[in-house]
């Protein structure tokens, strides 16, 4: 019999299910590897449920046929597509922690650098914010001031980055011809994160300037 399968996509592993081809195996041993054996087979359930009992009387009877005596390890292996799917879930857990792991880290860094560059920027505008006081500008107005740019700050460095992610995803879709979606919901969870970052560390140098007295921020050099 010869014909074309239905289309099927990726598999779970990522494997193209349309680049195969069946053959019969006796003419793959006699045609291609010259082997008298076969070094993997594939086995379906009638049902769910029945998956162990089959898993169990396959390796029952691979230890008959390879003359393993009781006690002896076996010298196969039989996996079901629970196994796989448990270990595909350990490893997906795994990257998930490290990729989050990853992140964390360049967040508490980026969050770092903006606190120095508002805490540089309070300093170089020291007799701007003794002036503003002097003129009538409350501490509260000087605490909002720099929060806003310190926000304006992480925001900036959050679009640019949901930019340079968009423009990479693209650019590998188009290079590897991978389907590539983005969510609206990471957008907004970045820009979230973005403005968290910026509200959290700009809220030292924001208190800072606002706690300068106007007369010695005036006499700043």
């Amino acid at each position: 019999m010869a014909g074309v399968l239905t289309s099927k996509g990726q598999s779970a592993i990522g494997q193209d299910q349309d680049d195969t081809m069946v053959v019969p195996y006796t003419t793959v041993q006699k045609k291609l590897t010259g082997n008298t054996y076969l070094s993997n087979m594939t086995i379906e359930a009638a049902s769910p449920d029945e998956i162990q009992a089959v898993a169990g009387a396959v390796s029952a009877l691979l230890r008959e046929r390879h003359r393993l005596q009781p006690g002896e390890a076996d010298d196969f292996t039989v996996r079901t597509l629970e196994e796989m799917t448990n270990v595909l879930t350990s490893t997906t857990s795994t990257m998930t922690w490290l990729l989050a792991s990853v992140a964390a880290v360049s967040l508490i860094v980026g969050g770092i650098g903006v606190m120095n560059i508002m805490l540089v920027s309070v300093t170089e505008r020291t007799r701007e914010i003794g002036l503003r006081m002097s003129l009538g500008a409350r501490k509260r107005d000087v605490l909002r001031q720099f929060l806003v740019e310190s926000l304006a700050l992480s925001l900036a460095g959050g679009l640019a980055g949901i930019l340079l992610g968009i423009g990479a995803s693209l650019g590998v879709s188009q290079l590897l011809s991978w389907s590539v979606s983005v969510s609206p919901a990471s957008v907004i969870l970045s820009f979230a994160c973005a403005a968290a970052i910026g509200g959290f560390f700009g809220l030292y140098p924001a208190r800072r300037a606002a706690a300068l007295s106007p007369i010695e921020a005036l006499r700043y050099e």
